[in-house]
């Protein structure tokens, strides 16, 4: 499978689905982007955390614990799904394809997680805090990334081949999933 040319990304419920297939004349892997489209990139990675802050900072306990339509996350399952898959999915990919030769990625089971780390008992605010954090580390890592680096590759588990220029397209296309269901819940709180 190709991850980098057309990738949908549904999360739904608690469950996250990913199918990625290539284009008809996709390549192997992509080496490296270039550097104007990888900075434009990694610029709309650091806003995920300012879009979250700006839907949910003033949320009352009860409204973050709120389920969308179609059962989507709450704003706070959100938030600690969102850390937590940054730390321990794309942070761990990130820093083993930089360490390891053609390591196997694990999957990172976000529903499982979801459910045995109770996300809508936590708190809104740690969540934000903690994907904040945690995404400005994986785009500081990310940032400081050779040239020669980009085409470092691996297997990741139900996707396929991956090399690290793939990996902030696939955090953008998770971002924009979860963006749309923000949006679906804010709409669905506040339908005028």
């Amino acid at each position: 499978m190709e991850p980098h040319h057309t990738s949908t990304v549904e999360c739904k419920d608690e469950s996250i689905l990913v199918s990625l297939r290539p284009g008809p004349n996709a390549e192997r892997l992509n080496p490296m982007p270039a550097r104007a489209e990888n900075e434009a990139l990694l610029g709309r990675l650091a806003a995920m955390p300012e879009f979250l802050a700006e839907r949910f900072a003033s949320l009352a306990a009860g409204e973050a614990t709120r389920r969308g339509p179609d059962d989507t996350f709450s704003p706070v399952e959100q938030c600690w799904h969102l850390a937590d898959l940054e730390r321990e999915g794309f942070g761990v990919r990130i820093q083993r394809l930089l360490r390891e030769t053609d390591p196997f990625l694990a999957d990172f089971d976000g529903a499982r997680i979801a459910q045995e780390r109770q996300y809508r008992a936590r708190s809104l605010s740690e969540g934000l805090r903690a994907f904040q954090a945690v995404r400005a580390a994986n785009l500081a890592l990310l940032r400081s990334v050779g040239s020669d680096e980009w085409a470092r590759s691996g297997t990741q588990e139900g996707v396929g081949r991956v090399s690290l220029s793939d990996l902030p397209r696939l955090m953008a296309d998770h971002d924009a999933s979860h963006r749309a269901e923000i949006e679906a819940w804010a709409r669905a709180r506040d339908p005028l």
